[in-house]
Formats: C-alpha cells, sequence, structure tokens
C-alpha cells in the first residue's frame, strides 16, 4: 500500500463524516492494513488537502497520538464541521461513517 493511495481515499471523505483507519484499508484492498494507514496519515504533509483528522479507530475515537495537535485538536476539527461526540473521544459511527 503506498502512501499515496490512502491519502487519496482520505481526500474523498465528505466534511461532517469519518471513517475508520481499517475502511481506508479495505477500499485500498487491504483487510489488514489499518496500522499502515495510521503511519500514513501520521507522516501527512498536507493535512490542509488531506483531511486525516476524518479517520478514527474502529470504535470511533480520536487518536491521542493526532500528529497535527493531538486528540483535542482533531475532535475540535470534527466538531467545527458537525461531528458530535457522545463521549469526550466517542463518535456515533452510525451517524457520522462516510459509506464509500
Amino acid at each position: 500500500m503506498k502512501f499515496v493511495d490512502v491519502y487519496y481515499v482520505v481526500k474523498r471523505i465528505p466534511r461532517g463524516k469519518v471513517v475508520t483507519y481499517g475502511d481506508v484499508a479495505r477500499v485500498l484492498g487491504e483487510m489488514r492494513g489499518a496500522r499502515v494507514v495510521g503511519f500514513a496519515l501520521h507522516a501527512n504533509k498536507d493535512p490542509k488537502n488531506v483531511p486525516c483528522h476524518r479517520v478514527v479507530n474502529n470504535r470511533g475515537e480520536v487518536a491521542d497520538g493526532f500528529a497535527f495537535g493531538g486528540c483535542m485538536e482533531q475532535k475540535k476539527r470534527l466538531i467545527s464541521e458537525g461531528v458530535t461526540f457522545s463521549s469526550e473521544k466517542r463518535i456515533d459511527l452510525k451517524k457520522f461513517k462516510h459509506k464509500f
């Protein structure tokens, strides 16, 4: 899996929606590639155009190690797009998950 492919998929996530690391991997045909997706997003050099804040873990939680300011920054970015949280760090995936 190439990082550029991960970025292409992430660019397709609409504002106000999220997907999981595993979702991105599956779109790319990598059933066990969630960890590689995380590495790619952590290395993202263009967060304005590759909205990595829209990718969460399989429980709908923001990443403690969000590369661009920590989990509170990721949460802030998602809230600014209309995403609401059911707990401090968890999103209702049934409501906000994007379907590719």
